[in-house]
């Protein structure tokens, strides 16, 4: 079948092999992208999967930052982070709704304007 020469030399080429491919993993790392792909939201009503991505995305929904980060001026949206710098998980008010009233009223009211997207709860709180 094989010598003792040819499988030490196939080990060994495995061997480095291997050490190559840990240190190119490690030498060009992944970059996260400089805006989130999809969220995920942990809620009491069931988890919404957020796909960033397709709402932002020329091909997808085409919606400018502005049109859900509503308050950041143009300068800021590089900066934007998650919605709850804002609006607060339990606490709120009518001049700034907890999260979940935040949601409700920017995405179900831009789903029904433009008719797209679910509208019924069980259309995002899914998973």
């Amino acid at each position: 079948m094989f010598s003792k020469k040819e499988l030490k030399l196939a080990g060994a080429l495995a061997v480095c092999l291997l050490v190559i491919g840990v240190i190119s993993y490690a030498a060009f790392p992944l970059q996260a992208p400089p805006e989130p792909l999809r969220l995920m939201f942990n809620v009491a009503a069931g988890n919404v999967l957020f796909n960033h991505k397709i709402h932002a995305a020329v091909s997808g929904y085409g919606l400018s930052c502005g049109d859900c980060h509503h308050t950041l001026s143009e300068d800021e949206y590089a900066d934007a982070q998650s919605c709850s710098e804002c609006h607060e998980l339990d606490e709120g008010d009518e001049e700034m709704p907890k999260r979940a009233d935040a949601f409700h009223l920017q995405c179900i009211n831009c789903h029904k304007d433009f008719e797209a997207g679910p509208i019924e709860c069980t259309g995002c709180h899914a998973l």
